[in-house]
């Protein structure tokens, strides 16, 4: 028998470092920067949303593109590892310039239409390029792990680790971007404190997160053959729908996109109804940081376990068996979530709440985190199924699908939001007027109803629908974990006989 190829215990650390300092940079900008588009230089609600949208559509094509890039690429270092090598200088530069721009909610209360145009075209611009960078190094950096190992242990393992660590390292974006920058305004002192704080820790996160996001090129290798034939981008869309399986899980995450809504919406949401709209707040307030630690830490825990879990349910049980229970599983507690908010709108800071809020959160964490490392394990169970049937090993493009999952998942979310947000009245010179409000004493709950609804609505409702409806497409799907073993064991024979 011939003998399986996997990675080594460093291998897998610089990995997993690498990963998470690139996921510092997405959720830096997925949630840091969107909170300071929208909160902090205040741009129109409908203007963010199609912004996010638009750099999503753009996306549909690109990332198909960039999996065909890596598929075709033939060098010494492999096909994937030349993106992480060169990629995070790039992003790191990009990702940088996005947080310097003007102050919209200024500008148009100086009457300054140029101005206000300039801002929201270079927010448009800089964003859709830091979509373009970004791919570059993300469907690399998940494609390269089905080429680390031909073991399934040893992939559905690193797939969990690299979940955790991409949780880890959101909820360190989550907590720190906004509180240390809120810091950063008390030693500059200034009217543009918000925004200067907003635009130092941007820049110093992102170097950092870049530094790290570097080791994942310098440290891994690639044990799985390349394979030496190649796909046109038109084939490549067709391989992408073609394969059964891995359509199903393309519309399965498709249908998911509104659980995207608790990312974007749940820093902005625990910054004002609870931290009267500085996060920092919760750092001189025993009360809210506590707060903050029950309902956030239950979310986080619930990915934590769930993920720690999956690769020994995914051991006794089908893949889509498991994915299936932890999407249906998270939809409940999602939904309940409202319902609290209905029952006592301005009082979720009492401690009864609070517990409960924290359960329900925990069991919609674990939803997430499930599905996210199943979702990660059955693309790379696709990839071993298409190269078993016909020969061609579609790491790049599958992985794209991947990337273009999370994106399209953003894009939506953002959509659904602006218009959520613009039917209450939440943008740019309202925004604005709250914040100054909320500094002279005002409380967000009591005096800003129709924005608190909005927000509670928009992280329960949409997603518990989005979770529940993701199952339907994947019911069907066509990969068992005995028909996997099989494949598996006959393509190790092949790429030995290859060797």
């Amino acid at each position: 028998m011939a003998q399986v190829k996997t990675y080594t215990k460093k291998e897998r650390n610089m990995y997993l470092t690498g990963l998470f300092g690139q996921n510092m940079i997405y959720n830096i900008v997925a949630t840091g920067l969107y909170y300071y588009f929208q909160n902090v230089i205040c741009l129109p609600a409908i203007a963010l949303g199609w912004i996010f949208a638009i750099a999503r559509v753009w996306d549909a094509v690109n990332d198909p593109m960039m999996g065909t890039i890596v598929d075709k690429t033939k060098t010494k270092w492999g096909k994937c590892r030349p993106y992480l090598i060169f990629s995070p200088a790039v992003i790191c530069v990009i990702t940088c310039v996005a947080f310097l721009n003007g102050n919209y909610a200024t500008a148009k209360a100086d009457g300054n239409n140029t101005a206000m145009i300039l801002i929201v075209a270079w927010a448009a611009l800089s964003y859709i390029l830091w979509g373009m960078s970004y791919t570059v190094g993300d469907i690399p950096l998940w494609g390269i792990i089905s080429r680390m190992s031909e073991d399934e242990k040893d992939r559905s393992t690193l797939i969990s680790l690299a979940r955790i660590m991409a949780s880890v390292a959101g909820g360190l974006v989550v907590v720190s971007i906004v509180a240390v920058s809120q810091a950063a305004n008390g030693l500059l002192q200034k009217a543009a404190d918000a925004q200067a704080g907003f635009i130092i820790v941007g820049i110093l996160f992102t170097v950092i997160a870049s530094i790290l996001f570097q080791l994942a090129g310098i440290g891994t290798r690639e044990k799985v053959p390349v394979s030496e034939e190649t796909k046109t981008m038109k084939e490549s869309f067709a391989l992408m729908w073609n394969c059964k399986p891995f359509r199903r899980i393309l519309i399965s995450g498709i249908l998911r996109s509104p659980m995207q809504l608790m990312m974007i919406v749940v820093m902005t949401l625990f910054a004002y109804y609870y931290c009267s709209g500085n996060l920092a707040n919760a750092f001189t307030s025993p009360k809210v940081l506590l707060i903050i630690a029950v309902i956030g830490g239950g979310f986080f825990l619930g990915q934590f376990v769930s993920m720690g879990i999956c690769p020994n349910l995914l051991k006794k049980y089908d893949s889509k068996k498991v994915y299936n229970v932890f999407g249906i599983g998270s939809a409940i507690p999602m939904a309940l979530i409202f319902i609290i908010y209905m029952i006592d709108p301005t009082g979720l800071d009492k401690m009864h709440w609070v517990i409960l809020l924290g359960i329900l959160i925990f069991g919609a964490g674990a939803g997430l985190g499930g599905s996210s490392v199943c979702q990660s394990v059955m693309i790379s169970d696709c990839i071993d199924y298409e190269e078993y049937h016909h020969g061609f090993r579609p790491d790049g493009v599958f992985f794209s699908g991947q990337s273009f999952i999370t994106k399209f998942q953003a894009g939506v979310a953002s959509i659904v939001s602006a218009y959520v947000y613009a039917a209450v009245g939440y943008t740019d010179v309202n925004i604005s007027a709250m914040n100054a409000a909320l500094e002279k004493g005002a409380s967000f709950a009591v005096d800003y109803p129709d924005y608190a609804k909005a927000m509670w609505l928009l992280i329960s409702i949409p997603p518990a629908i989005g979770m529940a409806i993701s199952i339907i497409p994947t019911l069907k799907y066509e990969i068992d974990r005995k028909s996997h073993e099989k494949m598996l064991a006959e393509l190790v024979e092949r790429h030995s006989e290859e060797a």
